[in-house]
């Protein structure tokens, strides 16, 4: 029939010697003329001759593997699967999914073939929950829970012979789980799936994919929450309800996407040197375990995770493993809710220290602005040792003046889970800062003290922690649900990276609990540190920033705004700093490569992180490590140039 059609050549036959005996027989009783056999065989023969084999010659076998997984395939296998997945029902505009913090998602896998990289996909985006049972009667109990449910139909698509259809059971499911549930579909199959359905009216959304390969669910997943456009086609008509050419079109909403670096303009060897960098590192004992991304023009482009999370070699370093990101806080937390302020007008870069809090109008620190502050170019000390004078002056240990060993009446600040500090000593921190001398003179200097004071401030203008400032207005809705103040409260230790073997303080081995002392006697939320992500979360609040206050689909700051902050105000004086960011050296020696643009910015931190952001070339790059483990010493990383090596790696793989 195949043939009658107009197939020149029987592809993939099951039984070849039957095959040739039908066409025999077809020939013998005149049903295939000879003019017409005649007409497929000069085709074919003409195929063999344009490529060559009529001088056929044997041809070697080196880098055979090399010559059949090209990297242009590759590309192209991308790009048509992102032009080809179709949206094909969109009820009320569900897709793709936004306002991220009304969402609780869950994702049930029907089919016969695994769909565990279209979960991780999803993962990258919020939280989502996997929901498996036996009987439907529990996965309805347990969907009870979620307000959205992501059904992935995955069939295999290793031979054309595979079966695409749903199974009556599976049928039952599904139109159960509709009955009960917002829906999506997403097919993972031949189109002609789509015709096993009965009714789609309970279904409120459906997404054609076509096929189960690892790309078609790592697109398909994007696609949902708008990181790629939908402008797919039925290529065909399935049943009563998608006639051919059925596709529902939406935009991106600027969320990160994932794909291979020449889709951005990059290298995939040159950008693939980053490796060995970051191997150099870890064999060098300058950090157990590393996690570093890349994105370009919106795109992750590399993605990976190197070591573990001590020398013990237990636990190897995962997407979803946190990092203490130390001093990354500042512009992760504090300094996005003060912007937000700013733009408002609730605040100015010009305020006074004495006009906005009132406990500072007879200080000191009185005349000090908020610009010059978050600068660091306010004669302000870099950094007070608080927990110092809480120790005992023989022991060097925690005086049981100020700390229990259990949470008790007036001890609840929890430093770590064998020791309570006292209240009221939270509010002789901000006394000792406002008391502090100021440096004799007018220069650059870093400080951490700002944050304090800003925490503070902030705390009390929304009355409530930093913590849930900070996942209320951003984290929640960037879907960023690895970021987190005091972890061990969310997630599993197995999923959190220890800091350090505290010899001087804590005197145990810091795990869950903020590195950073000044913090950690804020029960754990400090303004300049106290944050834990993921680097995969940190990008995602870079590539806000990148935007100019913009991410899927939500604006969060205004351009303006953005600009306002990520300005150097005092180059003119040697201070490199913008408000808030970390801006490229003004000589030779500085926090970047030297290789990249004065409109960049990003901050690093004391634990061995590192982000940056470059808007002329529309790079964002993460480093996360813990490189104070086991003790904090020496930085390694930073003598040894590990991070900016890696930077001027990356700007050497740009090609366009």
């Amino acid at each position: 029939m195949a043939f009658l059609a107009g197939n020149d050549v029987m592809l993939m036959s099951e039984d070849p010697e039957k095959g040739i005996a039908k066409f025999v027989e077809a020939f013998t009783n005149g049903t295939i003329t000879e003019e017409r056999l005649a007409h497929s065989v000069k085709k074919i023969l003409m195929a063999k001759y344009k490529v060559g084999l009529n001088n056929y010659s044997p041809i070697g076998i080196y880098d055979l593997e090399k010559d059949l997984n090209r990297l242009k395939d590759d590309l192209l296998y991308e790009e048509l699967m992102e032009n080809a997945i179709t949206v094909v029902k969109n009820t009320n505009e569900l897709l793709p999914f936004r306002d991220l913090e009304t969402k609780k998602i869950a994702y049930v896998s029907l089919g016969d073939d695994d769909g565990s990289v279209f979960l991780d996909e999803l993962k990258k985006y919020t939280k989502v929950h996997e929901i498996k049972a036996d009987k439907l009667d529990e996965i309805i109990s347990k969907l009870q829970n979620y307000n959205t449910v992501v059904v992935g139909f995955h069939k295999s698509n290793a031979n054309p012979w595979k079966s695409f259809e749903f199974s009556q059971k599976e049928l039952a499911w599904l139109y159960e789980i509709a009955r009960t549930n917002t829906v999506v579909l997403d097919v993972f199959a031949r189109p002609y799936a789509l015709n096993d359905l009965l009714t789609v009216e309970n279904i409120e959304g459906i997404v054609m994919s076509y096929q189960n390969s690892k790309i078609a669910q790592e697109k398909s997943a994007q696609l949902l929450f708008g990181a790629l456009e939908a402008k797919g086609k039925l290529p065909v008509s399935t049943g009563p309800f998608f006639p051919v050419g059925t596709g529902e079109i939406y935009n991106s909403l600027l969320s990160l996407s994932y794909g291979l670096p020449e889709r951005v303009g990059m290298d995939s060897k040159l950008l693939s040197r980053i490796d060995s960098v970051a191997h150099r590192a870890i064999d060098g004992k300058m950090t157990p375990g590393i996690q570093l991304i890349v994105a370009r023009k919106g795109k992750v482009i590399y993605n990976k995770n190197f070591g573990y999370h001590t020398y013990e070699k237990k636990d190897e370093v995962k997407f979803e493993d946190l990092y203490d990101v130390a001093s990354l806080t500042k512009i992760l937390a504090t300094l996005p809710v003060l912007m937000e302020l700013e733009e408002q007008g609730s605040i100015s870069l010009d305020d006074k220290l004495g006009d906005l809090i009132p406990e500072y109008k007879n200080s000191n620190k009185r005349n000090v602005t908020l610009k010059k502050m978050l600068s660091h170019y306010a004669q302000l000390k870099p950094w007070i040792p608080f927990y110092y004078a809480t120790l005992d002056s023989v022991t060097k240990r925690p005086d049981p003046k100020y700390y229990r060993k259990e949470r008790t009446a007036g001890f609840t600040v929890e430093v770590t889970n064998t020791l309570f500090m006292r209240d009221d000593y939270k509010d002789s921190i901000q006394k000792v800062i406002r008391d502090s001398d100021l440096l004799s003179s007018l220069r650059y200097r870093y400080s951490d003290l700002p944050y304090y004071i800003l925490k503070d401030y902030l705390e009390d203008f929304y009355d409530k922690p930093l913590s849930e400032i900070t996942e209320d207005r951003f984290y929640k809705s960037l879907g960023a649900n690895y970021t987190t103040y005091n972890p061990r409260t969310k997630f599993s230790l197995k999923n959190i990276v220890p800091t350090e073997i505290d010899d001087y303080y804590r005197f145990k081995e810091v795990h869950g609990y903020v590195h950073d002392m000044g913090a950690a006697m804020q029960d754990g939320i400090g303004g300049h540190a106290g944050i834990f992500s993921n680097a995969n979360d940190v990008a995602k609040i870079m590539q806000m920033y990148l935007q100019k206050g913009f991410y899927g689909g939500k604006r969060y700051l205004k351009s303006e705004t953005i600009d306002k902050f990520n300005y150097c105000y005092y180059c003119g004086n040697n201070n490199r700093r913008g408000v808030g960011f970390d801006k490229p050296q003004l000589g030779e020696e500085g926090p970047t490569c030297g290789c990249l643009s004065m409109t960049s910015f990003g901050h690093s931190g004391f634990t061995g992180t590192y982000a940056w952001a470059d808007p002329e070339e529309e790079i964002v790059y993460v480093f996360l490590a813990n490189r104070t483990y086991p003790e904090a010493g020496k930085n390694l990383l930073l003598r040894e140039n590990i991070r900016t090596d890696i930077q001027r790696l990356i700007y050497e793989a740009i090609i366009d």
